[in-house]
């Protein structure tokens, strides 16, 4: 994986977050750490200590409810009944802040994270991507151009040159990909970005280049827990995915339909029991119609 080899200069807080960002912050500390300061504001915006009181105060008028003077600890105290302004304080933006911050992808000052807990992930080994490829690919994109393309697939044992026109971005939840319609197969193909060996110059397109249908399509999707779970289990699965009235509903590109089903273990449940195959697909037979069909 490359890195960077100088670092850039990083510009004062006070540069980069306005007033509004300072309102979602004292909002996320007093959600996540129960407590603020005006030092924190300080701090973390470099702005005076005066500024940070009058930030607090708009805040409070907003939502008077959301937090208390504690005089004797010096420090605001979110309330019982404190609810969220700003969706940056949805538990998901903190967990993703949390899971970024554990992958040293969020340095400081990036992240509105106050006091963190200790936080393990399951490693996996990094992906190896070139720079020069990416911004070769993000160039044709920009300009609805064409590349020259050695790529070395799974399917050949010699890597095959083709034209193609990138598109998009995918991510299968393990890799990146690039959605790009294949002017030599003429369709649209995903390919793994590692998996690219070299990019010529950019060209026009040797062909028009259809609408990408599959990446239009919304597909829409029910999950449901295994009816042969016992009904507390069903209800811990419930609770575990949201899922109201039994279900959840969601979408997703009809392009990344197989990843999506694969990530969820959907894809093989046949002769799996209940306690390992914990979510079933309600719509399983519409979906069934849009996967590719096994020999």
């Amino acid at each position: 994986m490359e890195t960077s080899k100088h670092s850039a200069p990083v510009a004062p807080s006070s540069t980069r977050w306005g007033p509004e960002k300072r309102l979602e912050f004292i909002d996320f500390r007093l959600r996540w750490d129960g407590r603020l300061n005006r030092s924190d504001i300080s701090d973390f915006f470099g702005v005076s200590t005066p500024q940070a009181s009058l930030d607090i105060a708009r805040y409070l008028e907003m939502v008077p409810g959301n937090a208390r003077y504690d005089r004797k600890e010096r420090t605001y105290i979110a309330t019982e009944g404190f609810e969220s302004l700003f969706p940056s304080s949805l538990p998901q933006k903190y967990l993703s802040d949390l899971l970024m911050q554990a992958y040293g992808v969020l340095g400081r000052g990036e992240s509105f994270l106050g006091w963190t807990p200790p936080v393990a992930v399951a490693p996996t080994p990094a992906r190896t991507l070139n720079a020069a490829t990416l911004i070769a690919l993000l160039g044709a994109m920009r300009r609805g151009s064409a590349l020259g393309m050695t790529y070395q697939s799974m399917t050949s044992l010699v890597p095959k040159t083709r034209v193609v026109s990138p598109r998009g971005f995918g991510h299968d939840g393990h890799r990146w990909h690039v959605r790009a319609f294949c002017h030599l197969e003429q369709g649209y193909r995903d390919f793994v970005i590692a998996r690219i060996l070299s990019l010529g110059l950019e060209q026009p397109p040797p062909s028009n280049t259809p609408e990408d249908v599959e990446w239009e399509t919304m597909v829409p999707l029910v999950l449901a827990p295994n009816p042969g779970l016992p009904e507390a289990h069903r209800r811990v699965i419930e609770l575990d995915y949201g899922m109201v009235d039994g279900e959840v509903r969601f979408e997703c590109r009809r392009a990344v339909l197989l990843y999506v089903i694969h990530n969820l273990g959907l894809d093989h449940v046949d002769g799996k029991s209940p306690k390992v195959q914990q979510i079933v697909l309600r719509n399983h037979a519409e979906i069934a119609l849009l996967l590719p069909q096994r020999d």
